[in-house]
């Protein structure tokens, strides 16, 4: 056996069938789909979509039947045990009554926050009309309500007291309809405006950064929830769980049947540039339309609970509000 040294050298047949790396096919340039907000849209089907009436009936009559059981049987629990214990049991049933105390005093709450937000929407439906029929009456009347509605709030004194001061001078009914939006409601659209670019901030955080499924949903909805409760209660409602839940619903049902619960490059180009949104992470470019779209709730939200529409001031812009929340959240993400 002979010992070679140097390296050892493979002879292969037929090499010129190999193709070369000219000839290779060429890397195909496809691109992901562009994110589309599943998270809110999953949070708009779920809110959004009324229900029937066959499961209207059904909760109703559930409800009933389980509040009677639990009357029924509580009511026997209080007197068998004030019969053999009367001490343990007139303790129980004190507790029983005041446990029944603050459930209609939630009710009231409840019933008052209904209230209030019927008023808010009858202002505004007579705002409108006095504005098309130029009934320089009715919008006295209107800025009469909004005087009430806010009365005995600091933050609309000063409003107030301009708008007595002035609302002599006009004698056309938009003219003093546009006073009390620019005196009463100016502190208050942005104090509304800096709820909606909280919520959005941070439901494209927690979208971007939390890779758990369903967090960015539950995070989207209750954001959602507690920003159109924050914004019920600067424009004069008062908070409550089913004003809350009434609210979500009625902006929601306006989103979808106006098919606004879609977003596109178009809302995100005024900071990401175009056609940038489909080349981002997936994560990360689903955090910025769930944000956005998130704004586009919050501005409907200051629609429904305004009590005078936009008339002198301009409605928010809802490309304004994605730039400032999300800019920053934009700029370090990818900084």
């Amino acid at each position: 056996m002979t010992d070679r040294k140097g390296p050892v050298l493979i002879e292969i047949e037929d090499t010129h069938t190999a193709p070369g790396p000219s000839e290779a096919p060429p890397v195909p340039d496809t691109e992901l789909p562009a994110p589309k907000g599943q998270a809110m849209a999953t949070v708009a089907a779920l809110t959004g979509r009324p229900p029937s009436r066959l499961a209207r009936w059904f909760w109703s009559l559930l409800v009933g039947l389980i509040g009677t059981f639990a009357s029924i049987a509580a009511w026997n629990f209080v007197t068998g045990l004030i019969a053999s214990t009367p001490i343990l049991g007139w303790a129980v049933a004190v507790l029983v009554a005041l446990f029944v105390l603050v459930v209609l005093l939630i009710v009231l709450k409840e019933l008052s926050v209904f209230a209030r937000l019927s008023r808010i929407d009858a202002l505004h439906r007579q705002a409108e009309a006095a504005i098309v029929s130029e009934d320089l009456a009715e919008a006295r009347k209107v800025v009469a309500g909004i005087e009430k509605l806010y009365a005995g709030r600091d933050d609309t004194r000063w409003g107030r007291e301009k708008l007595a001061e002035r609302q002599g001078d006009m004698f056309d009914a938009k003219a003093l309809l546009e006073l009390a939006e620019a005196e009463v409601l100016t502190p208050l659209d942005i104090a509304a405006r800096q709820e909606v670019e909280t919520a959005a901030r941070q439901v494209a955080t927690v979208t971007a950064l939390v890779p758990i499924a369903l967090a960015d949903v539950f995070t989207a909805l209750g954001a959602n929830i507690r920003m159109i409760r924050r914004i019920g209660e600067i424009y004069g409602g008062r908070s409550g769980t089913l004003g809350s839940w009434r609210l979500l619903r009625a902006v929601m049902s306006h989103l979808v049947a106006t098919g606004a619960v879609a977003v596109g490059d178009d809302m995100l180009e005024p900071f990401l540039g175009g056609g940038l949104l489909g080349k981002l992470s997936r994560r990360f470019g689903e955090g910025l339309v769930n944000g956005a779209l998130t704004a586009r709730v919050g501005v409907a939200a200051m629609e429904v609970c305004r009590p005078l529409p936009f008339t002198r001031q301009k409605r928010p812009s809802v490309r304004g509000i994605v730039k400032t929340a999300l800019t920053g959240l934009f700029s370090k993400s990818t900084g």
